[in-house]
């Protein structure tokens, strides 16, 4: 269904533009030139005809689907801009009776846009950025004051096969600030355990002093292929599990452990993945809780929407932190289309004496960029009130 809609979409992205350009500038020429102009658009379709019939989300398989989705959307946003910037410009025009060379401005436009699509595709998608953030809390113990977390989540190790080198230089980045701990919360790969044997020399070179520590994503169930027998799938799980203690990461699944310093303890508890429909609710938060009661409590949980669903109403978990949105990838001036599908999707919320903090995401899934959206490593510092 995701895939019907998807191609639907990116149909309409291909015709209505061309159907303007056509009609307004390309049926005035010859003939052979009407017919020459509808060819790229042609093949893009029979591209997408192909792609879309033949994908299941295994690693190359989902490699075909980006390179060609990055094709696409370099040969289909510039003209959509184009005919969007014209249609501005002629409403301007008309009211003001000026002339405004809005084909100059429109191709223009058109033009960034394709270079920035290109850079999100090269530089964007290792353009990591360090954020700093500072969570204070009167309920934090005296011995964590000046605590540092350094939160990674959605590296979707399958998007980045063959580039090593781009995880490598985050990894160096992630050490560099000498956290106390990493926490990492969910989707470290894209479907299959496989996509991790890459990279597991490199990230298992990420250190904290009190170490690093994970929980599961959506995509770590490997939910979107179609598995012969439900036992491929839970090996393929039990797999990535394993995987994940060869690199040292300590796995929690609807569980805590109790956290040590400067003579002080706080809880760090882990939930497997708890999402609204069509996202997996795997998660047992009240197991998870036993035994942290009055304690300051760090909860990870993959999913933003966890937090009002269950976490504010029904626990006095002080700091949550997530994933998931990846701010959609894309990020223009402080807008992201993501604001329309999660509440909280980006940054630090608050309400009363509980915060969320949600990652945007180390890596990339499916549309092989980033833009403005970049590939973020945050560094929480927690801090007595």
């Amino acid at each position: 269904m995701m895939l019907i809609k998807l191609f639907l979409f990116f149909l309409l992205l291909l015709a209505l533009p061309d159907m303007y350009i056509h009609k307004t500038y390309i049926r005035r020429f010859p003939q052979w030139i009407r017919r020459a102009y509808w060819l790229p658009s042609l093949f893009l379709l029979s591209g997408m005809l192909l792609i879309f019939s033949l994908h299941e989300p295994r690693p190359n398989s989902m490699q075909r689907l980006s390179h060609f989705l990055l094709i696409f959307l370099c040969f289909a946003v510039p003209k959509l801009l184009y005919v969007l910037a014209v249609l501005f410009m002629n409403f301007l025009q008309f009211i003001s009776g000026k002339k405004l060379y809005k084909e100059y401005v429109a191709a223009g436009l058109g033009l960034l846009s394709l270079a920035y699509i290109i850079y999100g595709a090269t530089e964007g998608i290792q353009h990591f950025q360090i954020r700093e953030v500072t969570v204070s809390s009167d309920e934090l113990p005296a011995g964590f004051d000046g605590y540092r977390i350094v939160q990674l989540s959605d590296i979707h190790s399958g998007s980045w096969t063959g580039n090593g080198k781009a995880l490598q230089k985050a990894v160096d980045l992630i050490n560099k600030q000498q956290p106390d701990i990493v926490l990492f919360t969910g989707d470290l790969v894209n479907n299959v355990a496989t996509e991790l044997d890459e990279f597991i020399p490199i990230l298992k070179q990420i250190k904290g002093k009190d170490g690093v520590f994970s929980v599961l994503g959506n995509h770590d169930y490997s939910l979107y292929i179609k598995w012969k027998t439900e036992e491929a799938q839970k090996a393929n799980l039990d797999s990535l599990k394993s995987k994940q203690a060869a690199m040292g990461w300590k796995l929690l699944n609807n569980d805590h452990v109790i956290l040590y310093h400067n003579n002080d303890s706080i809880a760090l508890v882990g939930v497997e993945n708890s999402g609204n429909p069509p996202f997996p609710d795997y998660a047992n938060l009240s197991k998870a809780l036993k035994g942290t009661e009055g304690m300051y409590k760090i909860l990870m949980s993959h999913d933003p929407t966890h937090w009002h669903r269950e976490v504010l109403p029904k626990t006095d978990v002080q700091l949550m932190l997530s994933g998931h949105t990846h701010e959609m990838q894309f990020s223009m001036f402080g807008f992201s289309p993501a604001r329309f599908v999660y509440p909280e999707h980006n940054g630090l919320y608050q309400e009363g004496k509980q915060s969320l903090f949600v990652n945007i995401g180390l890596g990339h899934l499916m549309f092989p960029m980033r833009m403005g959206a970049w590939p973020e490593i945050t560094v929480i510092t927690l801090h007595k009130i």
